[in-house]
C-alpha cells in the first residue's frame, strides 16, 4: 500500500500545472509544486497565487495553502476560456492589474517576456508596458563597467527589466536573477543590500519590482544539523604516558582530568594532570607543533645571515614561503599600516618581478606609437587595440623618430622612456588625488570610461616590463588593493582634500555639543553627499557620524573605481603576487626611491678599460674628472642632476624595479685618426655612457653639461 501511494505522488509530480501546463517543478522560478490527490489537481504556488480571479478564503491548513479547492476550481474554469497573450494557448490565469489593460498570460510566459508581479498586498500583476520601473537618482547617472554587487560580474547601469539598483544607496547594482536567488537563499531575515547592509526600504523596493522574498529563515539556517561539527572538539589524551584511569578520552571540565588541546593544531590533546598544567592555562602545544616552532626560531635567527651570501637563498626562501598545515588556525586581524605578514623569508621585489617576466616573449612584440606630449592617451590606444597581448614585448616609436618598428623593437631605452613618461602622467591625472601619498580620486568621465581599469594595467605592464614603480600610493590605497575596501578603517588623515580634512579632524575633536553642531555647520556639504546630515547629532554619536562620513567618501563611492584598478593588476599574475608578498611590493608602491647620490651612481656603471695600456693610462685620467663631476653635481655646482644624467645613460631616472639589463656601463671615445669626439654619448638601447677623452676636468664638464642639457 505504501508503495502504491507513493508512486501515486510522484506520479502527481509529474503532471503538469493545471495553469501554465508546465510540468516544471523549480521553487526560486515558479514557487513550490502542490499536489491535491483527492481533488486531481497540480499547480505551482506562484500560478495560483497569482491568478486573478482567485482569493485565499480559508486558513491555512485549508485546501491548497489557503485557497479553497472549490475556488481553485472556478478559477480553472475562468483562465480556460483565456488565451494567453504570449502563447495564445488557453489557461492565462494571471491578469494585467492595470483596469485599461486587457492583457492574460500565464505565469511563466509573464516571466519570459518580462511582466512583473509583486509578492505584497492584494498580489497584483503588470505587463511589460504597465510593469513598475526604477527611477535614476542623480548619484546613479554615470555610464561605465560597474559589476554585480552579487556574482561580481560585469553589468551596464543601466536601469531595465534584468538590472536594478538599491534604492538606498544607489551604489549597489545587479542582475534580476542574482538578486532573486539571493532573497531565496537568505530569506525576510537576512535578505538586504550587499552595500548599505539596508534590508528594510531594500525589502521594499525589491518587492515592488518583482522580487519574491520567502517569509522564513535563511536556508542555511533551515539545513539539519547544519553546524553540528562545530560542536564536536577533539577529545582525546595523546601524551606518552597518560594518567587518567579511565582512559585516554575521559574529560571533566573544571578537574585536573580536562582535555585541553594543542593552541595551533587543535588536534591533539592532553588532560592538565598529564601534562602538569595548572587550573586555568591554555597554552598547551602539542610535540609536533612544539618541533615546527623550534625549527622557524632557529631559522629566524640564523637563515637570514647565512643566506645572504648564498647562491641558494631565492630557492630557500620559496621553500620557507610554504607554510606548514601545522600553523595556528587564528588569523590575525587587519592592521591599517602597511602589513608585514608572518612569513620567515621573502623574495625581493626583483626576484618576484623577474619570476613574472618569463612570461614575456621576446619574439613577439606589441607596437606603441607615442607622442610625448600627451603619453597616457597613446598608450590608452594601444592597451585597448583588439591585438594588444601584455605577453609581447613592447617596441615604442616615438612620433618625432623615423626609426622603424624593426630596429624600436629591441630598443630597451624607448621603453623605459615610455614607461617613465607614462608613471608620471598618472601620478598627476584625475585618477589620483593627493600631495605625496595619493589616494584614488572619484572621477565620473574616468567612470564611464573605465580609465581605472586601464590604471592598474599600466602600473602592472610597467613594472614587468621594466619600467618604474609608481611610488605615489597612501597606506590606505596599497591596503584597499592588497585586502580589499570592506576590511580597511579608514581615518582623518586618509583624506586627500586638505580643506575637507581639517573640517572632519575639527568634528573628531569636539569636547562639547556647541562644538560639535559649530563643526557638523562647517562641513555641511561633506555630510550631506555622504547622507549623514541630521539636526539630533550628539557627543555620544560622534564616533559613528566619524565612520559614516570616512566610509562614504574613502570606500563606499570608491568601490567600483578600486574594484576595476584591482582587475587592471592582474594583468600578467602581477596582482597575485602583490598579496602573496605585500611587504616586497609596498616599498615600490609607497615609497619613492632612495635619491640618488654621486657615489651610488658611480657604483651603478661598470668602467670598461682599454687593454693598451697609453690609453688606460687616458681613461684613469677620464674617470678622476667623472667622479669628480657626480661630486659637483650632487652638489648642485652644475646644471645637471644625478637623475638628468642616468636619464641620459639609460632613459631610466632611478634604478627600475627589475633592474637594468645590460647592466650600465661606461666607455671611452678615443680619437678615429685626427677626428676625436669632445661631447659624451649614451646609449640607452644598452645603458652606455661613453665619455670623451678630453685634458681638463673644466672642458670635460663644459662638455657633459652641454650634451646632457640639450640631449634632455
Amino acid at each position: 500500500m505504501k508503495k502504491n501511494k507513493r508512486a501515486e505522488v510522484e506520479n502527481f509530480q509529474n503532471q503538469p500545472c493545471v495553469f501554465c501546463k508546465l510540468p516544471d517543478d523549480c521553487p526560486e522560478k515558479y514557487g513550490e509544486k502542490k499536489t491535491c490527490l483527492k481533488h486531481n489537481i497540480t499547480l505551482h504556488y506562484f500560478c495560483l497565487l497569482m491568478s486573478s480571479g482567485v482569493y485565499q478564503r480559508g486558513e491555512e491548513n485549508e485546501g491548497i495553502c489557503g485557497f479553497l479547492v472549490e475556488d481553485i476550481q472556478k478559477e480553472i474554469n475562468r483562465s480556460s476560456k483565456l488565451a494567453c497573450h504570449f502563447c495564445k494557448k488557453r489557461g492565462a490565469s494571471v491578469g494585467c492589474s492595470v483596469k485599461e489593460c486587457r492583457k492574460s498570460f500565464h505565469f511563466p510566459c509573464g516571466l519570459k517576456k518580462e511582466c512583473i508581479s509583486q509578492f505584497t498586498e492584494m498580489f497584483p500583476s503588470f505587463c511589460w508596458i504597465h510593469r513598475p520601473v526604477q527611477s535614476t537618482a542623480v548619484s546613479s547617472r554615470l555610464s561605465g563597467p560597474y559589476s554585480c554587487t552579487i556574482c561580481l560580474e560585469f553589468i551596464e547601469p543601466a536601469l531595465s527589466y534584468s538590472v536594478l539598483k538599491c534604492p538606498c544607496c544607489n551604489s549597489s547594482w545587479f542582475h534580476r536573477d542574482c538578486v532573486q536567488h539571493q532573497a531565496y537563499s537568505a530569506g525576510m531575515f537576512f535578505f538586504r543590500c550587499t552595500i548599505c547592509n539596508n534590508k528594510d526600504k531594500f525589502q521594499q523596493e525589491m518587492l515592488r519590482m518583482g522580487i519574491y522574498i520567502p517569509e522564513r529563515d535563511a536556508s542555511w539556517e533551515l539545513e539539519e544539523n547544519a553546524y553540528s561539527e562545530l560542536l564536536q572538539s577533539y577529545q582525546h589524551c595523546d601524551v606518552r604516558h597518560c594518567f587518567c584511569r579511565k582512559g585516554r578520552e575521559y574529560s571533566q571540565p573544571g578537574s585536573k582530568w580536562e582535555i585541553v588541546r594543542c593552541q595551533y593544531c587543535g588536534s591533539r590533546g592532553t588532560h592538565r594532570s598529564c601534562s602538569s598544567l595548572k587550573r586555568l592555562q591554555e597554552n598547551w602545544v602539542c610535540t609536533e607543533c612544539r618541533a615546527i616552532i623550534h625549527k622557524a626560531e632557529t631559522l629566524q635567527r640564523t637563515s637570514v645571515s647565512s643566506l645572504a651570501s648564498s647562491p641558494m637563498k631565492n630557492e630557500t626562501a620559496k621553500q620557507l614561503l610554504k607554510r606548514s598545515p601545522k600553523g595556528s588556525r587564528l588569523s590575525a586581524p587587519y592592521h591599517r599600516d602597511i602589513p608585514s605578514r608572518q612569513s620567515l623569508l621573502t623574495l625581493p621585489a626583483m626576484e618576484i618581478l623577474k619570476e613574472l617576466e618569463v612570461q614575456i616573449n621576446p619574439l613577439e612584440f606589441t607596437r606603441f606609437t607615442i607622442n610625448k606630449e600627451d603619453v597616457f592617451r597613446g598608450a590608452l590606444c594601444a592597451l585597448r587595440r583588439k591585438g594588444f597581448d601584455p605577453h609581447h614585448l613592447i617596441a615604442v616609436k616615438f612620433t618625432n623618430t623615423r626609426t622603424s618598428f624593426e630596429i624600436v623593437a629591441n630598443n630597451h631605452g624607448q621603453r623605459r622612456e615610455f614607461l617613465r613618461l607614462l608613471m608620471h602622467k598618472l601620478e598627476n591625472s584625475s585618477l589620483f588625488e593627493g600631495s605625496c601619498s595619493k589616494n584614488l580620486a572619484l572621477d565620473p568621465q574616468a567612470l564611464r570610461e573605465d580609465l581605472y581599469y586601464d590604471a592598474g594595467r599600466m602600473i602592472g605592464l610597467s613594472l614587468v616590463h621594466g619600467g618604474p614603480a609608481p611610488g605615489f600610493f597612501s597606506k590606505m590605497l596599497f591596503n584597499c588593493v592588497l585586502y580589499g575596501p570592506k576590511n580597511i578603517v579608514p581615518t582623518p588623515e586618509d583624506l586627500a582634500d586638505a580643506c575637507a580634512k581639517q573640517k572632519v579632524k575639527k568634528i573628531e575633536e569636539a569636547l562639547t555639543q556647541d562644538e560639535l553642531q559649530t563643526a557638523i555647520k562647517e562641513a555641511s556639504e561633506y555630510l550631506a553627499v555622504a547622507g549623514c546630515l541630521r539636526p539630533d547629532w550628539t557627543l555620544c554619536d560622534k564616533e559613528i557620524l566619524m565612520k559614516d562620513i570616512l566610509n562614504f567618501h574613502l570606500i563606499t563611492q570608491m568601490h567600483v573605481p578600486i574594484q576595476r584598478f584591482c582587475e587592471g593588476l592582474k594583468i600578467l599574475g602581477l596582482l597575485e603576487k602583490i598579496r602573496l608578498f605585500p611587504e616586497a611590493f609596498a616599498e615600490l608602491f609607497c615609497h619613492k626611491p632612495q635619491k640618488l647620490t654621486s657615489v651610488k651612481l658611480g657604483d651603478l656603471f661598470t668602467v670598461h678599460y682599454s687593454l693598451d695600456g697609453n690609453r688606460k693610462l687616458r681613461e684613469t685620467k677620464v674617470i678622476g674628472f667623472w667622479r669628480q663631476y657626480l661630486q659637483d653635481c650632487e652638489d648642485s655646482a652644475c646644471p645637471v642632476s644625478l637623475e638628468t644624467i642616468l636619464v641620459f645613460a639609460t632613459a631610466a631616472d632611478a634604478v627600475p624595479p627589475i633592474g637594468f639589463v645590460p647592466e650600465p656601463s661606461i666607455e671611452f671615445l678615443h680619437s678615429q685618426g685626427q677626428l676625436q669626439e669632445m661631447f659624451p654619448q649614451g646609449e640607452t638601447s644598452f645603458n652606455s655612457l661613453k665619455l670623451p677623452i678630453v685634458q681638463t676636468y673644466e672642458e670635460f664638464r663644459r662638455n657633459m653639461d652641454y650634451a646632457i642639457c640639450y640631449s634632455i
